[in-house]
């Protein structure tokens, strides 16, 4: 395979098949980090789970102590208090039905993340084909279906993230900018690796953190040590 120069460049500044200690596998993945914009610290982790089985789901959020570095724009779907509740937090935008309307007949989608009251979820059901696919569709296992809006705001402008198991039973993940540094990116890497390791479902059997690579946007993967 022929990689670009920059990110050969990379690849040949680390040892793709050795696993490092978090920190360094962090330390890496930052030096490998070469592009000319601000590139996103993730982390992949493979689960020696089975995502075919429902009890054997991982899913959860979690606000990472130094956020994620994204401007986050959230729309809050409530009526009333809650609405005001919303404002007050810092939601971006806030409305009822009229934003559901917007959604169906615009494809309105201007927005990273969707909070509702549990009273306005009998409606969401009218834009959950739109939402859904997106990952931008509400839901209680995620805390955006909430009586409390307004905390469920200020926790997503806090930097939280939500984690989720894809179909081949791996979950990808941001824990923050390069321009971080290592100290903050650490300390979003392991608040994050807890939240996996607590999520664990009592179905899953063997080995558990089967493996976790970091990497940079553009950069190549980083194996670390668990």
């Amino acid at each position: 395979m022929k990689y670009g120069k920059k990110y050969a460049a990379s690849l040949s500044e680390v040892d793709v098949r050795k696993a490092y200690e978090p920190a360094a596998a962090i330390g890496n993945a930052i030096a490998t980090a070469k592009a000319k914009f601000d590139e996103t610290i993730e982390l992949h982790a493979r689960l020696g789970v089975d995502p075919r089985q429902a009890d054997q789901q991982v899913r959860g959020t979690v606000v990472l102590p130094n956020g994620t570095g994204k401007k986050v724009r959230v729309l809050v779907i409530a009526k009333g208090d809650k609405a005001d509740a919303a404002k007050e937090a810092g939601a971006d935008i806030v409305g009822a039905e009229e934003i559901i309307q917007k959604i169906l007949s615009e494809n309105f989608l201007d927005f990273d993340v969707c909070i509702t009251s549990p009273d306005m979820m009998g409606q969401m059901g009218r834009v959950a084909r739109i939402l859904g696919p997106k990952g931008l569709m509400p839901s209680p296992k995620s805390g955006t279906v909430t009586p409390d809006v307004a905390k469920a705001v200020r926790d997503s402008k806090a930097g939280k993230v939500e984690y989720r198991l894809d179909k081949t039973a791996i979950i990808h993940c941001p824990i923050g900018k390069k321009s971080f540094g290592a100290d903050k990116l650490l300390e979003n890497y392991n608040t994050l690796m807890d939240a996996i390791v607590k999520a664990k479902p009592a179905a899953a059997k063997g080995v558990y953190l089967k493996s976790v690579t970091v990497a940079s946007t553009m950069g190549p993967g980083i194996k670390v040590k668990v």
